[in-house]
């Protein structure tokens, strides 16, 4: 069975709260448990989430450590600011793919640009949660 870590960065605790309008209304353990009930004896899901750039970064080295077969991230702002989560995706040889609940390119000019993007086998933006249930799919084949 594959074991994939699921890593959300800042904010994404406020699933659920924080604008529901864009983000919608389930939370982050309620989308855990969606996809451990999805993947349930097709693939060993670990989620991580966290508001602190660092500890992202040390997260990402623990699950190639541990020799996880991939990554499913939502890196939040950290997406469009973070070299250092970039360079630690690289550095892991994980296949990964990141994942915007919303999609980026209809928001502000900002957010058009992901420095993580290129360092990931793909980018799914604007699906809402599906785009993590994508990503789980396309690690698994």
């Amino acid at each position: 069975m594959k074991k994939i870590g699921i890593i959300n960065g800042p904010n994404l605790d406020r699933l659920g709260k924080r604008e529901p309008e864009i983000y919608g209304s389930t939370t982050l353990a309620q989308l855990a448990r969606q996809l451990q009930a999805e993947f349930n004896g097709k693939a060993a899901l670990e989620f991580f989430q966290s508001n602190i750039e660092g500890e992202i970064v040390g997260k990402i080295a623990a699950f190639a450590d541990a020799k996880f077969d991939g990554l499913v991230v939502n890196f939040g702002a950290y997406t469009h600011t973070s070299v250092a989560l970039r360079d630690a995706l690289l550095g892991a040889h994980l296949p990964a793919v990141e994942v915007h609940i919303s999609n980026i390119y209809k928001r502000e000019e900002f957010r058009h640009t992901s420095l993580t993007a290129p360092a990931c086998a793909g980018m799914i933006s604007g699906l809402g949660l599906e785009g993590y249930f994508a990503a789980v799919r396309f690690l698994l084949k």
